[in-house]
């Protein structure tokens, strides 16, 4: 958990005051972020984006967001995680963005990786003053995600939970705010419709009871039955059949997973990808195929006999994840991820001071890898941060 309360005490280079909300030195800006100077000469779409390439886009949408009312009115960290959602909300779209041989312009994806690169940034406080604290930061990093959204809701194969599930990791009325300012600052014909859309959306949220709230279920369990089915009701209170649970650890080296063991869960057997690594001699850096089949092994056998018992890895994606937990659902045992974090600097200090230490650059291919595991994967997940 958190061990105080930093979120109000930091603030994101640039965001006005509400003494005057005057507009920040885009200049400032522009000569301190690097990311910022890398949407220079990214093309958009003339249909959808005729003001230009993505930093004027940018810069127009962000003037937008401080004019409106709405931005004015909110918390101080809301004002501060909004202004910097605005200044990052485009920021996956020079990696993104690709000339097709008709000479159409796309950024598939970018919203995906724009998340990413917004938690690297804020994470290790890249050209900030300092990181973001870890609830500030993903809040940011979920409105980057999820910025799109109002605009593409209703051609979801299940709108209904499109926004849902959507709704577990953002405040929707801020990505609807987002929305808006991003429409407005930009120049296309269809801006009337769009802005349309996002007036939709805002009402389809409100009717679904997660507009400014994540959308309350009957209980955890319930809630999971929900997002992992294909067909259901969200006030349906399932039936919780479980006897035994699997707790899956997820974070990068160093950040404190098995001192969060040995604190909670001492006496629970542990399947720890090291540790077998360790006991067949098997190098990191060599295939992991046979550390796998043996740690998969064991799993089984606590399985069969309904044990509960904690998988102990990085598991940054969620497609790894997911192989450990199918497997614990195919025995219909309770699922928990606990996610542990530290301060980046103190996961490399940690891992400098270990015997048997992961080279560094595989360290920030995990964090550049990392997919921050969200309630829709098990029946519970914890995020443990400054452990």
């Amino acid at each position: 958990m958190e061990k105080q309360n930093t979120t109000s005490l930091w603030t994101f280079p640039g965001c006005p005051a509400p003494s005057d909300f005057s507009l920040p030195d885009w200049s400032v800006l522009l000569a301190r972020f690097s990311w910022l100077r890398a949407m220079q000469n990214v093309p958009q779409d003339p249909a959808y984006h005729a003001e230009g390439d993505v930093l004027i886009h940018t810069r127009m949408v962000m003037e937008t967001l401080l004019a409106l009312d709405e931005w004015r009115g909110q918390s101080a960290a809301d004002r501060q995680a909004l202004f910097a959602a605005v200044l990052l909300h485009d920021v996956g779209k020079p990696a993104c963005t690709t000339i097709e041989a008709d000479g159409h312009i796309t950024s598939r994806g970018h919203a995906r990786k724009g998340e990413q690169m917004a938690r690297r940034l804020l994470w290790l406080g890249e050209e900030l003053p300092a990181p973001a604290p870890f609830p500030l930061r993903e809040q940011i990093a979920a409105l980057v995600r999820f910025h799109g959204l109002p605009l593409q809701f209703w051609e979801k194969a299940d709108p209904v939970r499109a926004v849902i599930e959507a709704s577990q990791r953002a405040r929707l009325d801020h990505v609807a705010l987002l929305a808006e300012a991003d429409v407005r600052g930009r120049i296309c014909q269809d801006q009337g419709e769009l802005l349309e859309r996002i007036a939709l959306f805002r009402e389809f949220c409100q009717e679904q009871d997660c507009y400014t709230a994540p959308r309350a279920f009957a209980d955890e369990y319930s809630r999971f039955v929900y997002l992992r089915s294909e067909h259901g009701d969200p006030g349906y209170a399932a039936y919780d059949d479980t006897r035994f649970e699997v707790v899956v650890m997820a974070g990068l080296p160093g950040a404190g997973k098995d001192t969060w063991i040995q604190n909670n869960l001492p006496a629970w057997p542990v399947i720890s990808l090291d540790a077998v690594r360790r006991e067949l001699s098997i190098d990191p850096r060599d295939d992991q195929g046979r550390v796998a089949q043996v740690a998969r092994e064991r799993a089984r056998e606590l399985l069969r006999q309904q044990r509960s018992f904690i998988w102990n890895a990085t598991n940054v994606t969620r497609m790894t994840r997911r192989r450990v937990l199918d497997l614990a659902l195919a025995y219909r045992a309770r699922t928990r991820i606990v996610y542990v974090e530290a301060p980046f600097a103190t996961i490399l200090s940690r891992n400098h001071a270990r015997r048997e230490n992961v080279p560094e650059r595989i360290i920030y291919h995990l964090l550049n890898k990392l997919e921050m595991p969200q309630v829709s994967e098990a029946h519970r997940v914890e995020w443990v941060w400054d452990v």
